[in-house]
């Protein structure tokens, strides 16, 4: 895998500090990301999202959503129960525990976590502040202003 040198991004430009972060986090060499538990990110609506996590044997008290700066961190971990009593003949339900990591962007909150039929549901909404909004500026006509001119002939 190439190796890109982000650094004349960062003398080239200010305020994009989260942007080079970002960059340089999927461009590491830490290529072995999870695969478990498995995911889904739909867009419900225009500002409206869900990030689904297949969670199939956790119960709801075995998992963890946490909301930490930009980042949100789902991760489960299953109650000490009486495993060592059984005994399986094929063992298929993963039930390790895991932790998932998503980057949300500015702006984006998490409105609500449910958890139904072996899957996390976490609703995220896109809230942009009424400053960033585009807004229409209007344009104003001004009638040209007559100034007095004088006449240079006349005053000499």
């Amino acid at each position: 895998m190439r190796h890109f040198d982000f650094a004349p991004l960062h003398r080239a430009t200010v305020g994009f500090d989260q942007m080079a972060d970002m960059l340089d986090r999927l461009m590491s060499n830490d290529v072995s990301q999870p695969t478990y538990p498995p995911y889904n990110i739909e867009k419900i609506d225009a500002d409206a999202y869900r990030i689904s996590i297949a969670v199939a044997g956790f119960s709801a008290d075995d998992l963890n959503v946490e909301l930490k700066e930009n980042g949100l961190v789902v991760s489960g971990r299953k109650a000490d129960e009486d495993d060592k009593e059984r005994t399986y003949l094929h063992r298929g339900i993963a039930t390790r525990a895991f932790e998932r990591r998503f980057q949300l962007a500015d702006h984006v909150r998490v409105t609500g976590a449910s958890h139904a039929d072996g899957m996390l549901h976490i609703e995220l909404q896109r809230e942009v502040p009424e400053a960033l909004k585009p807004r229409r500026i209007e344009i104003t006509s001004q009638k040209a202003v007559e100034t007095d001119v004088v006449d240079a002939k006349a005053v000499n």
